[in-house]
């Protein structure tokens, strides 16, 4: 069954008459009667009755038509929705961020965007990067901006930015007096170290210091960098934290120091389902972003 033979039997409907309908669709009336009889034949019923004077609908064809007529106003429907979604799109985009530099990532495909489809709506969420996967697993976001490592499984990954990671601390503190902008990983040994909560961190920055032969002493592991930031001007230990941290310092209470020999980078990725369809308008977000 086709839907051009729903048309056709509603067309019969209309116009109780094989020979006025087959004018109003265009066709001879021959391949029409044998079109309606087909669709018969294909439900095991007879769906009109026929004689010399008029057409009857059977208690199965006006049944089918209620049928008929919601599938061909539904089909109708879809297509003129994806027109309009085309010329304009319409909905809203679920997206789950980490902080650091996701939020400007985030900020700057939403400005793109907007400029093609004034009219799409945003929801964005904030919290850690395995928060924010959990997000996307469990259907409560289309699409989530996180940092590595994580979890790969069950997504479609974009690498969208990477930055250097940093080394924070007050003024007051010893390592202060390093000039240059850079510090070799080595000096931060020894001292108390405040880093990002995610167990994930904790076994990365171990595996940094385990050639030196270092066991690095964690004094804080914080989700937030801004509570980093507080610690270090109170001179609490030392921060170790992606570059992005180091945006909202516009004073000389905190030294910022990008770590070196060897360095090391912290990369964002783009994570999208693999395992089940997005809605049109998060699927057109992240064509944009790719």
């Amino acid at each position: 069954m086709e839907l051009r033979h729903l048309r056709y039997f509603l067309t019969v409907c209309e116009e109780m008459n094989f020979t006025r309908a087959a004018d109003k669709l265009m066709i001879a009336q021959p391949p029409l009667s044998r079109q309606i009889k087909d669709l018969e034949e294909e439900l095991g019923t007879s769906l009109f009755i026929r004689n010399h004077h008029k057409l009857l609908l059977t208690d199965e064809g006006i049944r089918f038509r209620d049928y008929a007529n919601r599938i061909v106003t539904l089909a109708d429907r879809s297509v003129e929705d994806l027109k309009e979604m085309h010329k304009g799109l319409l909905g809203t985009v679920y997206i789950a961020e980490v902080e650091g530099k996701a939020p400007r990532l985030t900020a700057s495909y939403i400005s793109a965007f907007s400029k093609k489809y004034p009219h799409v709506q945003y929801n964005i969420w904030n919290g850690n990067s395995d928060e924010a996967a959990q997000r996307v697993r469990n259907g409560l976001a289309d699409l989530a901006i996180i940092m590595e490592p994580f979890d790969p499984r069950g997504f479609h990954s974009i690498p969208v930015y990477t930055e250097p990671w940093i080394a924070m601390f007050s003024s007051k503190h010893p390592l202060a007096e390093t000039k240059g902008k850079t510090i070799p990983l080595s000096r931060l040994a020894g001292y108390e170290l405040i880093i990002p909560s995610r167990g994930l961190r904790l076994q990365e920055i171990s595996d940094w210091f385990s050639p030196q032969g270092i066991t690095p002493k964690i004094k804080a592991r914080i989700s937030n960098a801004t509570t980093a930031y507080e610690l270090c001007e109170q001179n609490v230990g030392v921060a170790i934290y992606p570059a992005a941290a180091g945006d909202m310092i516009n004073d000389d209470r905190v030294c910022i120091r990008e770590i070196t020999d060897p360095g090391f980078k912290a990369s964002y990725v783009l994570i999208y389902p693999d395992n089940h369809p997005l809605s049109p308008v998060a699927d057109k977000f992240i064509e944009e972003i790719l």
